[in-house]
């Protein structure tokens, strides 16, 4: 097997997203895992955690495990599968997104408003519950739908990778320190790997988000473990959902991603590589040691309109499947990005919750010039159409510096997309 970090990982207390647990994936078959962005989602209430990690794994479901460090040993009670699409739905209805506007026509006056969304081998073999020797204790095993579950305790890191390998988890031997702090802090270890027969009730091929529940007064998100075996940075998102506000890193800077720009036309078609360049740059202008908010705002509906809104707002059902216990009625969420890898963040995320309810989106704006047939014909039309050249300069200018994208290509695209708007 190999060891294949993940960046996704579960904030514990205060997923996915506050004191949290970050782990690995396991491959039982030299078929390569490649996992994307993680994404975690923690619901915080009353001093109850609820933490759901989501892995964008790509790879056989079937020949893969989960290990991640865990604050207490939890039981069948505290575990249960949830939807992938509810994960889904909460990271659309959080991402940073596009809003385009249509100039009004200086000859008739009409004005339209469009919202564009954001682009953005040898099966397991069964567990063996009896093995037990003096360093490393069972502390709970059962299964959960296509999961078989271990929680493992252990008295040193040397004696929990023995045993982790003697049963088919082969872990590198550069695991050994972050394993060792996690058990210097009486963290335990939860594995999941999939049961070959129950994955066939898995109608959707691919391994679904699991659960936790538990308490815990720590407020943090072990991540080193994630990246002991990883091929560079990974990228995590965690989305949290509190009753008081905001939720911030107090060990890393939170930096808001830039928000509010105009940006040329022709982006509509590229916003997914846009955004990219934008979320690189600012990683780069923080050094790589820097934890990116994209959206924070009441969930409720009722509380106030998103422009452009990327996706229908969470049903209450939704949310209690993430463990809200008044189904969102009070709920504030915060979307955060990490990329993180062992150089930059040596340290796990520690997190606070904020009284700041202030609403805040990543957003960008795009300003559709009227077609220059429709407004030569009056003064007023001509006056308006000199006047773009320099709000053009404008919006070349903030793309540049956005995404540090060369501002001569950024003026070729703006000009051949202006010449096909004209022919159409």
């Amino acid at each position: 097997m190999r060891i294949f970090a993940i960046a996704a990982v579960v904030l514990v207390a205060a997923a996915s997203t506050a004191s949290a647990f970050c782990g690995f994936y396991v491959a039982t078959s030299d078929e390569p895992l490649v996992n994307k962005a993680s994404r975690v989602v923690l619901v915080h209430q009353g001093g109850h955690t609820f933490v759901t990690m989501a892995s964008d794994v790509h790879g056989d479901p079937k020949q893969v495990a989960l290990v991640i460090p865990v604050p207490t040993v939890i039981q069948r009670a505290q575990v249960r599968i949830v939807k992938p699409e509810i994960v889904e739905h909460l990271a659309d209805y959080t991402k940073p997104r596009l809003v385009r506007y249509f100039d009004t026509d200086p000859c008739v006056q009409m004005r339209y408003v469009q919202a564009a969304p954001a682009a953005m081998a040898a099966p397991f073999e069964s567990f063996n519950v009896r093995a037990q020797t003096r360093l490393i204790r069972i502390e709970a095993a059962f299964s959960v739908d296509e999961y078989d579950i271990m929680v493992l305790s252990a008295d040193d890191s040397d004696g929990l990778i023995t045993w982790l390998n003697q049963h088919g988890y082969h872990m590198p031997a550069q695991a050994a320190p972050v394993i060792g702090s996690y058990i210097a802090q009486h963290m335990h270890f939860f594995v999941a790997k999939v049961n070959l027969e129950r994955m066939k009730n898995n109608t959707s091929g691919f391994l679904r988000p699991i659960r936790v529940a538990y308490d815990t007064p720590k407020f943090m998100l072990p991540i080193r473990l994630g990246t002991v075996n990883a091929a560079g940075p990974q990228d995590m998102i965690v989305l949290a959902l509190t009753e008081t506000g905001r939720v911030e890193t107090t060990n890393y800077r939170t930096i808001k991603m830039p928000t509010g720009v105009n940006i040329p036309e022709y982006v509509a078609d590229k916003f997914g590589a846009f955004y990219d360049a934008t979320f690189d740059r600012q990683v780069a202008r923080a050094d790589g040691a820097a934890v990116f908010q994209e959206y924070a705002w009441p969930i409720a509906a009722n509380t106030g309109l998103c422009d452009p809104c990327s996706s229908p707002p969470m049903l209450s059902e939704e949310l209690a499947e993430l463990g809200a216990a008044d189904n969102g009625a009070n709920l504030f969420v915060t979307r955060l990005h990490v990329r993180y890898d062992r150089a930059h963040f040596p340290e796990d995320l520690q997190f606070q919750e904020t009284p700041d309810t202030e609403r805040y989106q990543a957003r960008y704006v795009i300003q559709v010039a009227a077609k220059e047939r429709d407004v030569a014909s009056c003064a007023a039309g001509r006056s308006y159409l000199r006047a773009l050249k320099p709000r053009w300069r404008a919006e070349n200018a903030e793309l540049a510096e956005l995404t540090g994208w060369d501002p001569l290509d950024i003026r070729n695209d703006m000009v051949a997309h202006w010449m096909r708007s004209r022919e159409q």
